[in-house]
């Protein structure tokens, strides 16, 4: 009859040290969520953008957009 007595649960402060662990780990997980974002589709797209109007040329755009007959009140050049 003399088994190992078990131990009481924690029942007084148990909400608020699981919401603890709980806070702390969902906000490294957002921080880490917005890091992998900005580095990995934010900056790689400004990147694209830059180097798409480093050589874009609107005139020529326009011209080949005038030509195509995009544009409904512009003639085209050859008329």
């Amino acid at each position: 009859m003399s088994q190992g007595l078990l131990t009481k649960p924690q029942m007084r402060g148990l909400l608020a040290k699981r919401l603890r662990f709980h806070v702390i780990g969902a906000f490294i997980f957002s921080l880490s969520v917005v890091a992998l974002y900005k580095f990995g589709v934010a900056e790689p797209r400004k990147r694209a953008y830059a180097n798409y109007y480093k050589n874009y040329d609107v005139v020529k755009e326009f011209e080949a957009m005038r030509d195509a007959g995009v544009f409904q009140g512009v003639r085209p050049k050859d008329e």
